[in-house]
C-alpha cells in the first residue's frame, strides 16, 4: 500500500482548538513536496512555473484552512453567526428576531382629558408613519407622553423635533412632537444581539424569576430594551442612579417598545400570582384556556421607559491629514455604536454608558492619522464625566445634534 506523505504542515487539535500553519510554512512544504518529485536542484524562485504551482497550492490550502477555522469558530455561541447561530438559539427555542421599527417618546397636546388610542397614526419629517403603541389620556398640563413605532422596519433615524406631525385626526388632540431622539430600530436580529437575547433567554425555561420575566419580555415583537429587578424588603427601597422607589416586596419591570397587550400576555406566562407591581402602564389578560366565559382577568403593571437624551463630546488632535467630512464620520460612528449597530454592545436602561466605548470605532476611521483624546458623556450637556449610569426608569436615547465633536490643536 503507498504510503502519501507531504512536507506541508498538517492541521491540528489542541486544548485551543483548531491550529493551522503559516503560509510561509505551507509555501515551504510545497517546495519541498516539487524538489522531492523534480530533484533537489529544481529552483525555488516564485516566478518559475515550479514556483507559481507551489503558489497556487498553498493559496488553496490555505483557504481550506481558513474555512476549516470558520467552521471551527461557528461551534462556540461567543463567535457563531448566521446559520450556525440559529442552530443555538434552537437549542433554547428561540428564534432570530424579525426586523423592527424606531421607536420614540412623543408628546402629545390637547384638551385634557383626551383620549388618544393605541393604533393612532403620525409622520415624520421624512414622511415615515409612525402608529402609538398604547392609549394614553391626556393630562392636566395638557400633554400626554405614548410611544410611537415607526411602520418601516430598520434603523432609521427620528431626531428630536422631527415628528410632527398627526396623519389620523383624534378629536381633542391638537399636536405632536419628540423631545428626544427615537430608538433606532434594526434590521433582521444582528449577531451580537441575537448572542446577548441567547445568553439572557437561558432563564426563559425558568418561572417565577426575574431573569425569566425578563427573557419573555425581549423576546416580545417590538420591545428593544426591558429592566427587570425585585424588592425583596417589607419597606420600600430606592434603586438606581435615579433612585426610582420600588414598594414594598414588590417586583419592578421597565420596558421600552411593544405593544401593552404582548408585553402583559409575556408578564402572565412568567410572572407568579399575587405579585406587587411597580409602573405607570397596565395591560389585561384573559384566561381562555383554563376557564369557560366570563373569563378570569389579570392586570400587570410596569413602567414604559421614560426616554432621555445623552450627549456625547469628543476631542481629537487636529490634524491636516484627516478628511474634510470627519466631523461627519465621527457622529455616524458615535451613532452606530451607540445602537449597537457596528456589532458591538449597545447602550441600555440601567446600564453604565462608558466614554471609551466609542474611541475603537472613531479610531477606526482613519487609523493612520486619527488620535482620540477624550470622549465624554452627559445629560444635560453641561457636567461631562468618562462615564454615566442610566436610572432603571431611563431609556438612552442619542440625536446627531448632541454629539459635540472638538479638533484640539497642540
Amino acid at each position: 500500500m503507498t504510503t502519501v506523505s507531504t512536507a506541508v504542515p498538517a492541521v491540528t487539535f489542541s486544548v485551543s482548538g483548531l491550529d493551522v500553519p503559516d503560509e510561509a510554512d505551507i509555501l515551504a512544504g510545497r517546495q519541498a513536496d516539487l524538489g522531492s518529485a523534480f530533484g533537489t536542484a529544481l529552483s525555488a524562485n516564485l516566478k518559475t512555473p515550479q514556483g507559481q504551482l507551489a503558489v497556487t497550492d498553498t493559496a488553496i490550502i490555505a483557504d481550506k484552512n481558513d474555512q476549516l477555522l470558520a467552521i471551527v469558530n461557528n461551534m462556540n455561541p461567543d463567535f457563531s453567526s448566521g446559520r450556525f447561530q440559529d442552530g443555538f438559539g434552537r437549542i433554547y427555542f428561540i428564534d432570530r428576531i424579525a426586523a423592527v421599527g424606531t421607536v420614540v417618546t412623543a408628546t402629545c397636546s390637547g384638551a385634557v382629558g383626551t383620549v388618544i388610542p393605541a393604533q393612532s397614526y403620525a409622520t415624520d419629517d421624512n414622511g415615515y408613519m409612525y402608529v402609538s403603541l398604547a392609549a394614553g389620556a391626556i393630562g392636566s398640563d395638557g400633554t400626554v407622553k405614548i410611544e410611537f413605532q415607526n411602520l418601516t422596519t430598520g434603523a432609521i433615524a427620528c431626531p428630536i423635533g422631527s415628528l410632527t406631525n398627526i396623519y389620523v385626526a383624534v378629536s381633542g388632540w391638537s399636536s405632536i412632537t419628540n423631545e428626544t431622539a427615537g430608538v433606532p430600530g434594526s434590521d433582521v436580529e444582528g449577531r451580537s444581539a441575537f448572542e446577548y437575547r441567547r445568553r439572557q433567554s437561558v432563564a426563559r425555561n425558568a418561572f417565577n424569576t426575574t431573569a425569566a420575566v425578563r427573557a419573555a419580555i425581549l423576546e416580545v415583537d417590538g420591545v428593544l430594551d426591558a429592566y427587570v429587578i425585585d424588592n425583596k424588603e417589607p419597606t420600600p427601597v430606592d434603586k438606581g442612579s435615579t433612585n426610582y422607589t420600588l414598594l414594598a416586596s414588590s417586583i419592578y419591570i421597565g420596558v421600552y417598545g411593544g405593544a401593552a397587550t404582548d408585553i402583559a400576555d409575556a408578564i402572565n406566562k412568567k410572572l407568579p400570582p399575587g405579585t406587587v407591581m411597580n409602573g405607570d402602564t397596565t395591560g389585561t389578560v384573559y384566561d381562555t384556556e383554563n376557564y369557560d366565559s366570563p373569563y378570569p382577568e389579570y392586570t400587570y403593571k410596569w413602567k414604559t421607559l421614560d426616554a432621555v437624551s445623552v450627549h456625547i463630546k469628543v476631542e481629537y488632535e487636529e490634524n491636516d491629514s484627516l478628511p474634510s467630512d470627519i466631523n461627519s464620520q465621527i457622529k455616524t460612528a458615535v451613532l452606530n455604536a451607540f445602537s449597537g449597530s457596528d456589532g458591538g454592545t449597545r447602550a441600555r436602561c440601567g446600564a453604565r454608558i462608558y466614554g471609551s466605548r466609542y474611541i475603537g470605532p472613531i479610531q477606526a476611521l482613519d487609523t493612520q492619522n486619527m488620535n482620540v483624546l477624550s470622549v465624554q458623556i452627559s445629560l444635560d450637556g453641561t457636567t461631562w464625566a468618562s462615564a454615566l449610569t442610566i436610572g432603571i426608569d431611563q431609556e438612552p436615547t442619542l440625536d446627531d445634534t448632541n454629539i459635540i465633536t472638538e479638533a484640539v490643536s497642540e
